[in-house]
Parts: structure tokens; sequence; C-alpha cells
């Protein structure tokens, strides 16, 4: 018994009929056919991962092909050709590794024994492996047998990089794409084997082998194989899998990641000692727990439908990862993921390794708490600026904040008040933009609040021309104001027009953006429709400052005067104009002053 030769499972139980081949349904329908209608090619080219079944397909297509019984989509499997092709020592079927036959002149040996004919069987088949692997100019070689092959000769070419093989030598085949076998497909195989050689093993360990093998039949049966020595009283678990993996189990990587979650780094580190000690390497271990972030990222996000197929783990393990998810926001699990994406490169290429891993650990640890640091950095900026909040005497929800700053000028040594007013929280000011472009977490950007007349307000404060801001303050109203659309009615055509398409789109786009912090906000200016109600901009001015100096305005605001007579004439468009802020009777400067206060002159 000791001298007898050992099988491996994979060899012993490879399929020997077409009806035996796992997973590849479309394949073995399209080959089935083939065969009863007895339309043969001259050439197939077989592409797919491995472990899938290409090589098996194509001995058991030269099987059918060759049988004294056939073409028979049942081959005997006692003939003399069908056991020759199932021992692998066939005269008339020709295995070839493309990987060390791949010169020139290795081409050109089979091209010279393809014009003779069968000894024994009814085709000389070429099983081509690897097919990728020929160099161009033995494709070369090979491409005028594939064009005019010599009768009752059949080329199957298997590769898994298909994009590797030349077109023109693709156009000559038919082509059949292997798929990856469902891990569903692969665990009740897997069970079939294991009941027929007598190996204890648990479901959810053949579970974990399927996900393992990456949708690779031979793969999964090599490893139970492996696993099959381990045989014992108590079945074979998914640790023993882990374990001869050097894997870590999935408990384990839920306990870092908690202590990751939970922002507790002295936890993460003793966790991390323990999977450490047990003799895992610092990449594997920032891998294995990149594969963990994974899997949370896709239980935050996707339906329960889709989880079980995209994670590959049961149900107490998913709600362990939903209790956990809870506690993230989306942006957190994605920079996690990213900054242990950044650790594996840096512990890949340093010669210090545990150093690295132990960094990225205390960092990953800290992570998730760094965004309550963003209500520092505002007071710190506020506390380094001077400036202090003062509650105004209504409290409501759309009540403004104002905030005064004294500026003190070294140079001129005069000292100036600013007045900025901010709306409610939900509408960001220029300094909160700027807060978030350096805060160590990413931010989701809120909705800007539901007061319509405040951010009309706003947006009209952002216009940059005085006139364009007269001629919407005038003519516009709004209907939404939000960061996903901006919806405007123009009772004037000339001026929709502008608006639209014209020299004053840019104008407003710049706006909306500055107001929501955004580019290529999405705006729509239409004309009135029935339902619209008037909405009555809140008058929001532009912080300015006050010194000392007369009020007065010594110089013209408007910089381009073609565009005040633009203004003007637009103006005058309109045969029933509503109340007139800019007037063509009174000076730009008056003009100037009644659309910075909302003003009216009083006769």
């Amino acid at each position: 018994m000791m001298n007898e030769k050992y099988t491996p499972l994979y060899r012993k139980y490879r399929p020997q009929r077409l009806e035996e081949i796992v997973g590849q349904e479309h394949i073995k329908k399209a080959l089935t056919n083939a065969i009863s209608m007895n339309k043969i090619s001259h050439a197939y080219l077989f592409t797919g991962p491995r472990g899938t079944g290409k090589t098996s397909t194509a001995r058991i297509f030269a099987k059918s092909l060759n049988c004294k019984e056939g073409p028979t989509i049942t081959p005997c499997g006692v003939c003399e050709n069908c056991v020759d092709i199932t021992n692998s020592v066939p005269m008339d079927v020709i295995e070839i590794d493309a990987a060390s036959n791949r010169k020139v002149e290795d081409a050109q040996n089979i091209l010279e024994k393809v014009m003779y004919a069968p000894v024994n069987s009814r085709y000389k088949i070429y099983i081509i492996d690897e097919v990728h692997m020929l160099s161009n100019t033995a494709f070369n070689a090979l491409l005028k047998t594939l064009e005019e092959p010599p009768k009752n000769v059949i080329f199957i070419l298997a590769t898994t990089e298909v994009h590797k093989v030349l077109d023109t030598i693709k156009s000559r085949c038919q082509r059949f794409d292997f798929r990856r076998i469902t891990t569903d497909d692969i665990v009740k195989h897997l069970r079939y084997i294991s009941d027929k050689e007598g190996i204890n093993i648990t479901d959810d360990a053949l579970f974990t082998i399927a996900k393992n093998s990456a949708g690779g039949m031979r793969d999964s049966i090599a490893l139970l194989d492996q696993l099959s020595i381990l045989d014992g009283e108590e079945a074979i678990s998914t640790d023993d899998i882990n374990n001869l993996l050097g894997r870590i189990s999935f408990d384990t990587l839920h306990n870092l990641a908690e202590a990751i979650v939970n922002s507790t780094p002295q936890d993460a580190i003793e966790v991390l000692e323990k999977i450490y000690n047990s003799g895992n390497e610092p990449t594997q271990i920032l891998t294995n727990l990149l594969d963990y972030l994974k899997n949370l990222l896709i239980v935050k996000n996707c339906k329960p439908e889709i989880i079980f197929e995209l994670t590959q783990l049961n149900e107490t393990q998913i709600k362990e990862l939903n209790t956990q998810a809870d506690k993230l926001e989306t942006h957190q699990i994605t920079f996690l993921i990213d900054k242990t994406s950044s650790y594996i490169k840096e512990v890949k290429s340093t010669n210090n390794p545990r150093l690295w891993l132990e960094v990225g650990i205390i960092d990953l640890a800290n992570l998730t708490e760094n965004s309550t640091l963003l209500a520092l950095q505002e007071r710190i900026i506020r506390l380094e600026s001077g400036t202090t909040i003062i509650q105004p005497a209504y409290k409501g929800p759309s009540a403004p904040k104002i905030e005064v700053t004294k500026h003190v000028e070294p140079a001129v040594k005069t000292e100036t008040t600013q007045i900025e007013i901010k709306q409610p929280e939900s509408n960001h000011t220029q300094t909160e933009k700027q807060e978030e472009d350096f805060s160590p977490m990413p931010t989701t950007k809120h909705a800007e609040g539901n007061d319509l007349g405040a951010l009309w307000g706003q947006l009209l404060n952002n216009i940059q021309s005085a006139p364009t801001r007269a001629l919407l303050k005038q003519w516009a109203n709004p209907i939404k104001i939000e960061t996903d659309e901006v919806i405007l009615t123009m009772k004037n055509e000339l001026l929709l027009n502008q608006f639209v398409s014209g020299n004053k789109k840019k104008i407003l786009t710049e706006a909306v953006d500055e107001l929501f912090g955004q580019t290529n906000s999405n705006i729509i200016v239409r004309l009135p429709q029935p339902g619209d109600e008037p909405v009555k901009p809140q008058t929001i001015p532009t912080p300015r400052q006050v010194t000392s100096k007369p009020p007065l305005i010594e110089e013209d605001p408007f910089s381009n005067k073609e565009e005040v007579e633009e203004a003007k004439e637009e103006i005058k468009a309109d045969e029933k104009p509503a109340k007139q802020n800019i007037n063509t009777n009174n000076s730009d400067q008056v003009n100037m002053i009644l659309d910075l206060f909302d003003g009216k002159i009083i006769n």
C-alpha cells in the first residue's frame, strides 16, 4: 500500500463527459449541439480564468469526437482512444504547452506533423495550452494552417489572457468564454467529493474554500485535498483553513476593526500584537484588514439581497458588520480603505515593516475621531482672527449669526470694524468651505437650508456685476435653490436668453458655485409658469470695511460702462416695469446705493 502512487483529488475527479463539467452550462450546450448536428469547426479558442475547466473541456471534446462510438456526446470511456485520452497518452490528440514551446521552430515542427493523417482516430486534434505565450513569429507560422487547415485536423487553443492573442488568430476560431464558477456550485461539488472520500469537514469550511478559490474549481479541490490530512475526530473548520492559509479569522479582524472604529489605539495595538505573534506578516495583516473594510463598505451601501454574493459571508457575520457600519459614514470607511492601502505600499517598500504596521494601525485608530477636530479648527480660526459671535434677539431657525471682527492695520495704525452676517448653520460661509479643504477627514456637504428668500439674497450678493445683480432682482424670481439644482424664472425673454446662453450665464454660474462651494452647478432659467410664487430676497450686504473716513464714494463702482448701458436698455425694454432701482435719470453712484441697500427714492 505504501508503494501505491497517490492520485491528487483534482485529477481523480476531473470530469470525463460534458455533462460532468461544473458551471459552464452555455459551453456544454454549444458543444453538445455541435456534435449532435455534426457542425465541427477546425479551430476553437477557449478563454477564461484558471481552473474553470478549459483544458478538461478540450480533452472531453476530443474524446467525444474520437470515441469508437462517436462522434457522440457520451463517449464510452473504455475504447482505446478514450482510455488513451484519459491517460494523456494518445497518438492523435497532441497536447502542447505554449509556455515551453513558444519559438517559431516549435510551431514549424507542429505544422510539419499536421500534414500526416490520424493514425487510429477520426481526427488529429492539437490542444495548445496557454497559447498567448507564443511569440509573434510563432503565431504567424500557425496562422496559415488555421486559415487553410488540412482535412480532419482540429486546433483547440486555450488561454487565460485572450487579449494577448493576435486578432488574426482569434478571427479564425470559434471562441468560448469560460466564466468563474459560482460559490454555490463549488460548494456542492466539494461536498460531493468530501462525502465520496470520507472527509469530515463543515459546510462553513467548504464555503471558505470556495470563496478563497476565486471561482476556480481546480484550486478548490486542491485545497480540499490539502485539508484532508487534517481529518480527525473533529470536523475541519474555517479556523483550520485560516491557519493553513495564514489568513486571519473574521472574529479577529472584527475585534481589530472595532478598536479602529471606536478610536481606541491601545485596544487596536493589543489585538495587533496577538495577530502578529500568531505568525502573520505585516503585509498579510493589512491586506486582510483591507478586505474586511471592503466588506464593511459593501454592507453600508448595498442592498441586502446582493450583500451575501459580494461578501461571501454568513448571516451572523453580516449582522456584525451592519452594527459596525452604523457607527461610520461612507466617507470615513473609504478614507480608512485609502489609508490602509497606502500603508500596504509603505510596508512592502520599507526595511522595518513591523514599525510601519504599528504606525499604520495607530493612525487608523485615530482617523474616525479626527472628524471632531472640525469644531476645534473653527474655534482656532475665530480666535486667531479676533472674531466674536453675536447672537441676535430673534433665535428662530432662520436667524442669522452676526460676526464682528476687529482688525488693526500695523502700517496705518487705524482700527477698522468688519461686520459679516451669516445664515444658519445649514448655510456654509466661505470660512467653512476653507475649513473643509484641510480637514483630515472627507466631509459630506449638507443641503443649504430651506429659507429660499435668504438663499436668494445670498445668491444675489454673490453676483459680481452690479448691473447684472440689479437685473436679477427686478426681473428674476427663484423657484428652487439647492446644491443639486437652481431654478430661476425670468419675465423678460431678452434677458432670459442672456442668462441661458448669453454673456450673463457665466456670471450667474460663478455666483451659484460660490454659494454652494462647488463647480459646474446645474442652473435652469425659464419663463414664469402658473403656480410660481414670488419670493422676496432677504437683504444680506456683502462684508465691507467702514473706516473713519466719511462715507463718500470717490470712485465709479462700475468698471464696465458698456454693461451699465446695456442694463439700462434692457430695463427700458419692459412695457410695465416693476419697482426700478436702477433709473436712467439717476447717477451710477445713486444706482449703486439703491442696489446695495434695496432702497427707493422718496420724492
